[in-house]
């Protein structure tokens, strides 16, 4: 097993609360980790019909046969067991009883708003990041990332990308999309994912998506919502304050992990990645989610943002700590160009102050351009904790 980034706040919230939900994709390595890290618990998987069925019959028996400390893997299944699980938690008035997982954000996050505020906390497992592959011995160069994914699967168990990304989208669509969604148009739901990897980066209109798909934007919109609930996608959202009428205000799409886009967008080797025309896309996809995998490893909120004049001048990334904005230039390139900046130089006198100025690309780290940070983007992560540094 690959050592994730999150055991040492898994292990301390574990301390500090009776119950810890880790939530996140599927396959992301949320039952392995939870395995590694409490050895000692018992286990129960709510997908395994017979222990849902003992669940949803009878609450008490089901607790009775599954004690504290005990992991209960995919507890959205039979989210009614939340309120059970408040009581035992109540009872015992003790730390370390309970570790849950879940894929889908909608039930999870209902269910412990209303049941178990203020008795658990959560943590988000993404797939592998870079730094957590780099670490096991695992580096790779810049399109071998791009199209190998992150999928922990794909390490431990040597599966072919091809193969792994395949079985999941043929999953989620056939299991999960069906569970949160009345989901009857599946030939089309399938097109929507694919132009959603063709436009990765993008501020997504679902109006002309609509045209092109023979489906109302409400429903795109209903189905982008699902994707998300179920972190195959996510959104970075504009930054704006009092300047925000100047901005656009509408977010960017990126997919959880970047090997699932790639398979999408039907890449079936590492060669074709550079030779792909959205293989920039691609790049900054991967670079943005390790920016997202650093902050919720490390148990912060998430603070990334774009941000775009009406102009269409952009920054591509800007990661709030405090008051204080460092902004971020994404390039694909390996050449160092202090071009790079010239987006980010112009907010910062016009506009917005800025803190840092960094462009993650694949060439070699220094420090050149009034200052200006060129960092290779496997060192994503440790750029992202440095803010917290400063």
């Amino acid at each position: 097993m690959i050592q994730r980034e999150a055991t040492k706040r898994l292990k301390e919230l574990a301390q500090t609360f009776p119950v810890v939900t880790i939530e996140g994709p599927r396959q992301s390595g949320k039952t392995t980790l939870g395995k590694a890290v409490f050895p000692h618990f018992a286990y129960v998987n709510l997908e395994d019909r017979v222990a849902r069925e003992l669940a949803e019959r009878d609450e008490r028996a089901f607790m009775e046969e599954y004690q504290p400390p005990v992991i209960i893997d995919e507890i959205q299944r039979v989210p009614s067991l939340l309120s059970a699980i408040q009581l035992e938690v109540d009872r015992r008035g003790k730390n370390g009883l309970y570790i849950l997982t879940g894929s889908h954000q909608p039930q999870l996050k209902a269910g412990i708003s209303q049941t178990l505020a203020g008795r658990t906390a959560l943590v988000t497992l993404l797939p592998l990041s870079i730094r957590e592959l780099e670490h096991a011995g695992l580096r790779q160069q810049r399109d071998e990332y791009i199209f190998r994914g992150f999928m922990p699967a794909i390490y431990d168990r040597n599966q072919n990308p091809n193969d792994a990304y395949e079985s999941y989208y043929r999953t989620y669509v056939e299991r999960d999309v069906r569970q949160l969604v009345n989901l009857t148009h599946q030939r089309e739901f399938e097109l929507f994912v694919r132009l959603l990897a063709g436009r990765i980066g993008q501020v997504v209109n679902l109006s002309g998506m609509s045209d092109e798909i023979g489906i109302s934007a409400n429903t795109l919109k209903e189905w982008l919502n699902v994707l998300e609930a179920g972190f195959v996608v996510f959104r970075l959202q504009p930054y704006y304050n009092n300047f925000g009428k100047r901005f656009v205000k509408s977010p960017k799409i990126y997919f959880t992990d970047v090997g699932l886009a790639a398979h999408l967008l039907e890449i079936t080797s590492v060669e074709q990645i550079f030779r792909d025309p959205l293989a920039g896309g691609l790049f900054e996809n991967m670079v943005v989610v390790e920016a997202l995998k650093a902050q919720l490893n490390s148990g912060k909120r998430p603070s990334l943002y774009y941000m775009r004049g009406k102009s269409g001048m952009e920054i591509d990334l800007i990661v709030e700590h405090g008051r204080e904005l460092n902004a971020i230039e994404i390039k694909s390139a390996q050449t160092p160009d202090i071009g790079f900046f010239r987006n980010i130089l112009h907010f910062a006198k016009t506009t917005v102050p800025v803190k840092s100025i960094s462009a993650i690309y694949s060439g070699s780290a220094f420090t050149g351009f009034e200052g200006g940070k060129f960092v290779n983007f496997a060192q994503t992560a440790d750029l992202i904790d440095s803010y917290s540094q400063i």
